[in-house]
């Protein structure tokens, strides 16, 4: 499935692991900032961009590369605190408390039950200024390297 003509902006986020879609070196070429790839457990976020314009819309798109579900939570980073330095719980997720937007749902918009191999979801936000994590909050995901930075300015 594809994502449908979306509001604002349009930030395609790829979620890979070791499984399938993974090169080495890989990911998108970047636009706006270039790509955000971050993989040292053996599993990738990247985005095409790594920031936007304060008050518009952005869509991003998240296309699951790989052989396992993933997700895609966007999340805001308190100041000093980087994406990849977020507290996990003893879940092996960090909190969502603060979340701005999901991408969880298999062809569809929003929330779900995940997004399978193979397939795309994604989600429309309006954030304001500041700097967010882009991450897969699955249980081991984000410490396996699925989150990116994102910057709204």
């Amino acid at each position: 499935c594809s994502a449908p003509t979306l509001a604002g902006t349009t930030v395609h986020v790829e979620l890979a692991d070791a499984g399938g879609g993974m090169m080495a070196g890989g990911g998108m070429q970047g636009q706006g900032g270039g790509p955000v790839v971050h993989g040292s457990g053996g599993m990738t976020l990247s985005t095409d961009r790594a920031s936007v314009a304060a008050g518009q819309p952005v869509s991003f798109v998240a296309r699951n590369l790989g052989s396992l579900v993933h997700e895609l939570i966007v999340l805001p980073l308190s100041a000093g605190t980087t994406a990849g330095a977020m507290a996990i719980a003893g879940d092996q997720k960090v909190s969502e408390s603060s979340i701005r937007g999901e991408a969880s749902k298999q062809c569809g918009a929003g929330a779900g039950s995940g997004i399978g191999p193979g397939s795309t979801g994604w989600v429309t936000v309006t954030l304001p200024p500041g700097n967010y994590a882009l991450v897969c909050n699955i249980a081991g995901h984000y410490s396996a390297g699925m989150w990116a930075e994102f910057t709204v300015n």
